[in-house]
């Protein structure tokens, strides 16, 4: 008989910690089928068009700094929208 029951917490650090030391057919019992997405993206989406050598731009700096394209474009509408 098992004693531990899965955490009811949002860490995901707490959780990977569980599942490291845990195997998930020990409680089948507790799971239950999800049919929405549970990682919803926050936010509105927008499409911007860029041509070939601002894009290749987008892809130098933000693969400088480590960060993906988006972030690094996110980054600037906000300092941009904090200017305003």
């Amino acid at each position: 008989m098992k004693s531990q029951r899965i955490p009811k917490t949002d860490s995901i650090e707490e959780l990977a910690r569980f599942w490291d030391a845990h195997d998930i057919t020990d409680f089948e019992d507790e799971l239950e089928e999800v049919t929405e997405s549970v990682f919803a993206r926050r936010g509105n989406q927008v499409t911007i068009r860029l041509d070939e050598r601002e894009t290749e731009a987008v892809r130098r700096i933000a693969s400088a700094r480590g960060i993906e394209e988006a972030a690094l474009i996110q980054e600037w509408v906000r300092e941009k929208l904090t200017q305003s």
